[in-house]
Formats: C-alpha cells, structure tokens, sequence
C-alpha cells in the first residue's frame, strides 16, 4: 500500500484567486520568464508540515506549476523541496478533456496505487480522479479557490488520514 501521500495544489489552493484576509502577502514569481502575482501565506508550510507528519504521509505537489513549486511557492510558506507530479501542460478540451480529468490522469498514475489526500480546486477534479482505473483509497479536498486553503481543509484531511491509519483523530 505505501505511504499515503498529500498532494498540494498551488493556484486557487495555496494561492486563493481573491485577496484573502490576513496572514498572506503579495509575491511576485517569474517561472520560465512569465510573472505571477500570488496571495502567499506563511503559517500554510507549518500546517501541511505538521499534517504530513501526524499522518505519517510525504508531502508532493499536483499542480501545473511542477517543479518550479520548488523554487517559487514552497520557500515562500516554509516548505522543503518536495517530489512532484509531472502534469504536462494542458493540451486542450479536444485532447485533454477538462482541467479537472486532465490532472486527475497525472495524478493517478503518479501516485502509483498509493493512498493520498489531494488538495484541489477543479470542480470535476472528484469525479474523475474517482474514475481513474487503479487508483488508491483517496480523498479529494475540495478547495474553494477564491479562498484558498483553510484550517477546515487540514483537518477533513488530517481525520480522514488518521482514521485510514486506525490512529486516534482526538
């Protein structure tokens, strides 16, 4: 069965799609030569931190942005460098389907039959991640992308982890 994992999205999850209230600061990022403003905050390294190791799960990311979460996002919220799931660039509806089916076909197979928690925001992200042939016992976070991630989400995550364990979710 493996390790469980929990997998992080960046845009609409780590970085809310509105300005949030407190505790998140502006930041410029500039991967291969584009320049994104993101909503950044801190104390989101500390919580994903202390969830993984409560849950005994390995941190990764599921975004677009890759490996260059690595070098943009992760030093921004007090994250080490973490494998990532290689979502090549969306090749459009015709090819690709939806965002949500897209990513989904990465993430599954990148996860290799491994339970994991997924931190996402793509509204049809749980169907067909669910539809995936072979994938793990997961649970998909629903994120509001407007708001980002929340307290809420670490703990619905951190419950189900615990509880899959047999560990006490106290």
């Amino acid at each position: 069965m493996g390790t469980p994992l929990v997998l992080l999205d960046v845009d609409g999850v780590l970085n809310p799609f509105e300005r949030p209230h407190r505790g998140f600061k502006r930041h410029r990022c500039s991967p291969n030569g584009m320049t994104f403003k993101l909503w950044l905050n801190a104390r989101h390294g500390r919580m994903l931190l202390d969830l993984a190791e409560s849950a005994n799960a390995e941190l990764a990311w599921a975004s677009y942005w890759c490996d260059d979460a690595n070098t943009w996002i992760g030093p921004r919220v007090g994250l080490p460098d973490l494998p990532f799931v290689p979502i090549p660039r969306f090749p459009g509806m015709d090819e690709g389907g939806t965002l949500g089916g897209w990513k989904a076909r990465h993430v599954a197979a990148w996860a290799d039959r491994r339970p994991f928690v997924w931190f996402e925001d793509e509204p049809d992200a749980t169907d067909c991640i669910a539809a995936e042939p072979g994938v793990a016992d997961h649970l998909l976070v629903s994120v509001e992308p407007r708001e980002g991630l929340t307290e809420a989400h670490i703990d619905l995550a951190r419950g189900w982890l615990l509880a899959r364990s047999g560990q006490d979710t106290g």
